[in-house]
């Protein structure tokens, strides 16, 4: 895919995961044990063959910014294309925030009208899913389509998790007849993965009307606008896909790593996920350690017993401790004898000897970053 440049939209500021957003960006939050949400979609990207990827950041962009550097980890650290890394302009007024994704795509409208590439690829940074784009573009241009929208079944979606969604529906030769973004009542499970391809000449013209008329939403103001006069078509994927559009489909994503044909489908078939690497010591675990179906990062000590879990780097758990069904970010300690049940603990929260926390398998307790329980 040498003709084909990339843009990841990392989104604005979203309060549905709760204390898990409020210090960094939807995109930077913590998955599976070492890696980021945003992995995913630039993993796909590099795995795809496209070199020339831009990085639209928003809202507590510094986490999101550090660990993307210089982009030397997804081999994007180069003289010619690579990993440019966009952050909003403040002035002294506090303007420059992104109104909205088409917005965002405007103010660095630059950075596409200076790319050589054909095509663009639009994806989103907090969704976890690893495909590949060449068949996607392939049928794009046997269509002879404006834009195609990537899309699966969400089956196993809730009402709630699909209201959402951008939801969809598809004629008999793959043309989208209607989308509605995050519409309040569900009408079907056809759902948009948040993936686009649309010539990259096409994108520029259509940014600078939409934006010119005081139009700022990628989806709502040029996808849906154009329905009926650009051909529009969907694309199907049957892969694994979680947005990380709330505190339960987080959690609900974490849980779901566990299982070896979720991890076999995303860190092992069609090319691997990329992350920042960090040098750690391997976990260690003593004579008392009990660890059953959990992921357990690099820098772990385990003296106590930890079921269903997933643990990153550099977590304590001491002796007596007993951790069921929960995430515990880097750096966090349990003490001696604690128990932790349906819990997400965000960096450096320590929980004290004793002390108990449960929380509901729908409904987990979150403790925020550097908090001592």
């Amino acid at each position: 895919m040498k003709n084909v440049m990339g843009i990841i939209l990392t989104g604005g500021k979203n309060n549905r995961l709760k204390e898990l957003s409020s210090i960094r960006s939807i995109s930077a939050v913590p998955v599976a044990g070492k890696y980021r949400a945003i992995d995913f979609a630039l993993s796909s990207m590099v795995n795809s063959g496209i070199t020339n990827v831009g990085v639209l950041t928003q809202y507590s962009f510094r986490s999101l910014m550090d660990h993307l550097g210089s982009g030397k980890e997804w081999d994007l650290d180069r003289k010619n294309d690579g990993l440019f890394v966009f952050p909003p302009y403040l002035s002294e007024n506090d303007t420059g925030w992104y109104r909205g994704s088409s917005d965002a795509m405007f103010n660095n409208i630059t950075f596409l009208k200076r790319s050589n590439e054909k095509y663009v690829v639009i994806a989103q940074g907090n969704c976890i899913y690893k495909v590949s784009f060449d068949s996607m573009l392939e049928k794009h241009i046997e269509n002879k389509a404006d834009i195609t929208i990537a899309y699966r079944e969400m089956n196993n979606f809730g009402e709630e998790e699909l209201s959402l969604l951008g939801l969809i529906k598809i004629g008999d030769d793959g043309k989208i007849l209607d989308l509605q973004e995050k519409p309040p009542h569900p009408w079907t499970k056809t759902g948009s993965m948040g993936i686009y391809i649309i010539e990259r000449e096409l994108l520029i013209s259509l940014l600078e009307e939409s934006v010119a008329h005081g139009n700022y939403d990628f989806v709502k103001d040029i996808v849906i606008r154009n329905l009926g006069t650009l051909n529009i078509y969907g694309y199907e994927y049957d892969v694994y896909w979680r947005s990380l559009s709330t505190v339960q489909m987080y959690y609900r994503c974490n849980m779901e790593m566990l299982d070896p044909e979720v991890r076999r489908e995303l860190f092992i078939e069609n090319g691997k996920v990329y992350t920042k690497v960090k040098d750690e010591s391997p976990a260690k675990y003593n004579d008392e350690a009990e660890v059953k179906n959990s992921i357990i990062g690099d820098g772990c000590i385990i003296e106590g017993t930890v079921e269903n879990c997933v643990l990153f780097r550099g977590v304590t758990i001491r002796k007596g401790a007993v951790v069921k069904d929960s995430i515990i970010m880097q750096g966090a300690c349990i003490e001696e004898n604690a128990i932790l049940r349906y819990a997400i603990l965000d960096k450096n929260v320590v929980m004290t000897q004793g002390k108990s926390l449960k929380g509901e398998a729908d409904w987990p307790i979150i403790v925020e970053k550097n908090v001592r329980v």
